[in-house]
């Protein structure tokens, strides 16, 4: 942190960012973009096994670079070197083999480390890129040739990246998102793999289509439905002290939307609030009376009251306008 090692693009494991800022910086560019009439496309790009794949050498190097005093660095590649691991399948193992690459998953600095190895995995790039820890996204406009060969050549670049790095992409796994009415549905490759198009992606565990979140609000509701349905079928109680503390906990999560995905159609608002109105129904008491009248007896408030209500404002509050 003192040393500014980490670029802006990095939202994973770094201070004051998640994957909320990563979604949303990201995509308030990619719609701008798209509601000024541009086509946009966007790569999403995926290494394969990046966490076990990290080089030792190459990472030492590249800590000194970041401004690491020689003895931290020292203890860093010994407390990553004469690791060795085995396979054991039922009472028969393998022998034992050197680890010469990677970062010890499940300890905090490996997260640290993996960060300062891919961070400057965006320089040179023309595009816009986004990364959280080894997961990334390029976009750009895409009206021209021109333009689109920008882009190419952007994959380009981060293919003799990842060659320099001994790090590979999972082709199979990154895919293109075409945004704009009039995009012309370029094709774009990885070395000599192309790369497929799709229409909806999960993206940090939302799922990104038209920009218009239905997809995403369909499999809140019925993550949400599912949920109620078991609680339907193994509690026998109907009283409000059962139910409602199980609702709040259990199914109310899903159908909250951050800011993100907040749903901007009423058919997408209303797919969540019947989840909520089936809820309410299901409580002893409140069978006959309006859905109103539920909410205010219990103490609750509409799921578009406390989606679509203004954020405070602070440096991402204007975002919530166009979602």
């Amino acid at each position: 942190q003192t040393n500014a090692a980490i670029a802006n693009s990095q939202h994973g494991f770094t201070k004051n960012k998640s994957c909320q800022t990563n979604l949303i910086s990201f995509f308030d560019r990619v719609t701008s973009w798209v509601d000024t009439g541009n086509a946009v496309d966007v790569a999403y790009l995926d290494f394969s096994k990046a966490f076990n794949k990290v080089p030792h050498d190459r990472l030492a190097n590249k800590l000194v670079k970041c401004g690491l005093d020689k003895t931290t660095v020292r203890w860093i590649c010994n407390w990553l070197s004469e690791r060795t691991q085995r396979v054991l399948t039922n009472a028969s193992s393998s022998s034992w083999k050197d680890v010469t690459s990677g970062v010890p998953q499940g300890s905090v600095l490996a997260l640290v480390l993996f960060n300062i190895f891919i961070n400057n995995l965006d320089e040179g790039l023309e595009g816009t890129i986004i990364k959280f820890a080894d997961d990334a996204k390029l976009g750009g406009i895409a009206n021209t040739p021109e333009e689109r060969s920008r882009i190419q050549n952007d994959l380009n670049r981060l293919e003799r990246w990842a060659e320099t790095n001994k790090m590979k992409f999972n082709r199979d796994k990154c895919k293109i998102l075409h945004f704009g009415r009039k995009n012309g549905m370029q094709r774009f490759r990885i070395g000599d793999a192309w790369l497929d198009s799709s229409t909806c992606e999960k993206d940090l565990g939302v799922l990104v289509d038209k920009l218009n979140m239905s997809q995403q609000c369909d499999a809140a509701a019925k993550k949400a439905n599912g949920i109620l349905a078991c609680i339907n079928k193994s509690i026998v109680s109907r009283f409000r002290e059962v139910m409602l503390p199980l609702y709040s906990v259990l199914v109310r999560p899903h159908l909250e939307c951050v800011q993100f995905w907040a749903p901007q159609l009423k058919g997408d608002v209303d797919k969540l609030e019947c989840v909520q109105r089936r809820a309410t129904k299901m409580i002893k008491g409140m069978e006959n009376k309006p859905y109103e009248e539920w909410l205010k007896e219990l103490g609750m408030f509409s799921l578009q009251k406390t989606n679509l209500l203004p954020l405070p404002y602070n440096t991402l509050s204007h975002i919530y306008v166009w979602l």
